[in-house]
């Protein structure tokens, strides 16, 4: 879910670091700046969000049928989050057969405004809005339906009764009045994404695995980073969010002496102002030619595309050729940057600077919004 940002110039600035070195932040700052006031008259309610607003309306309305209502509050009551197409199917009356095809239709329109395969399947989920609601969610009592804000700073959301009436919902405090909250299940949608990422990644010859030497030292293993604890904070998450789904993409020279992206899923990482220690392995260096790379810390939302995701990382980096050195790229990144991707875009969350092999101990992000603990480690073969 989304989490609170800095100001978008500036995150754009940051989240280039995907494949820029520290030499180059000067000019992406002055250069995100630029393309950051270009872009800010174009914000608009992500098309994700559109559908799920249609979904939360007929949703309200269904919510009429007392049978069909029932239902749903018991699935609200029990599993505290529940697929929405699987819980209509499962529906006794028409209030809720009724509404599955329309929430299947919507799954569908999500996966493909997401840049997911027809085969993701079901992604709209339905949720108590805070455990709070429990004890006002009465037999008689009909919920309204809501959408999570599609903008990170918003004061209200739109919540629809059952009459099909809007109403606003400060996000500030819990209401009293049970409110059902409709999302899209990022954990899911999240690995279907990662997949599609690293194929388009695979298919375009940025992750590929290197040509093992059957040298004595290739064979005794290879270095690692090993990230050993991690937080980031500044998260400010009203009530009716849920954890975040995070990954990383580190990036550098390939053996091969192409740019080379890896996307490094981080799925524990759920929650600001909490120290994770995962003990888990962020870079490969047999991987890369020269002993430099740079992370960059991003989080799964709504509107995240992971098509489009991967057709402007694969854009931007196949343009780069190896010089010998590592070389910032940020006017190839800025020139490949599609318009979407200022208003659609997975949510950035940090970044870190030429991590080295021998790096070690706390390290903080370029972002000032967390910090990682790291050291070498040796990955011994058997």
């Amino acid at each position: 879910m989304s989490r609170a940002r800095k100001r978008r110039g500036a995150l754009i600035g940051a989240m280039l670091s995907v494949v820029v070195g520290s030499a180059a932040q000067p000019a992406v700052a002055a250069a995100a700046a630029n393309t950051g006031g270009q872009q800010a008259t174009a914000v608009r309610q992500p098309p994700v969000h559109d559908v799920e607003e249609g979904v939360a309306r007929s949703l309200s309305s269904s919510l009429r049928n007392p049978e069909w209502r029932s239902q749903v509050r018991t699935a609200a009551l029990g599993t505290g989050e529940s697929d929405l197409q699987a819980l209509a199917g499962k529906a006794t009356g028409p209030a809720g057969r009724q509404l599955e095809a329309s929430v299947s239709a919507a799954d569908r329109r999500i996966a493909a405004l997401k840049g997911l395969p027809a085969s993701t399947g079901s992604l709209l989920r339905i949720r108590l809005g805070a455990p709070s609601m429990r004890a006002h969610l009465s037999a008689d009592a009909t919920p309204w339906v809501a959408v999570a804000a599609a903008d990170d700073h918003a004061k209200t959301i739109t919540a629809y009764d059952s009459q099909g009436r809007r109403h606003a919902v400060d996000v500030t405090r819990v209401p009293a009045r049970p409110l059902y909250i409709l999302d899209v299940d990022v954990s899911k949608a999240h690995r279907a994404g990662q997949a599609v990422l690293r194929k388009a990644l695979a298919d375009k010859g940025l992750n590929a695995q290197p040509a093992r030497h059957a040298s004595a030292s290739a064979a005794a293993g290879w270095w690692a980073t090993k990230v050993t604890a991690v937080q980031v904070k500044d998260d400010e998450e009203p009530w009716f969010k849920g954890g975040a789904e995070m990954f990383s993409l580190v990036t550098g020279f390939g053996q091969d002496g192409k740019a080379r992206v890896d996307s490094v899923d981080m799925p524990y990482l759920d929650y600001d102002n909490t120290v994770y220690y995962p003990n888990q392995i962020l870079v490969n260096w047999s991987d890369y030619k020269y002993n430099l790379a740079d992370v960059v810390m991003m989080e799964d939302d709504d509107g995240t595309n992971y098509k489009a995701l991967a057709q402007a990382l694969t854009t931007a980096l196949l343009t780069i050729t190896d010089q010998g050195a590592y070389t910032p790229l940020v006017n190839a990144v800025l020139s490949a940057m599609p318009d979407s991707w200022f208003t659609d875009d997975p949510d950035y969350v940090e970044s870190w600077y030429t991590l080295s092999r021998n790096s070690s101990g706390r390290l903080n992000g370029a972002a000032g919004n967390g910090w990682m603990t790291v050291e070498p480690y040796f990955v011994e073969q058997f």
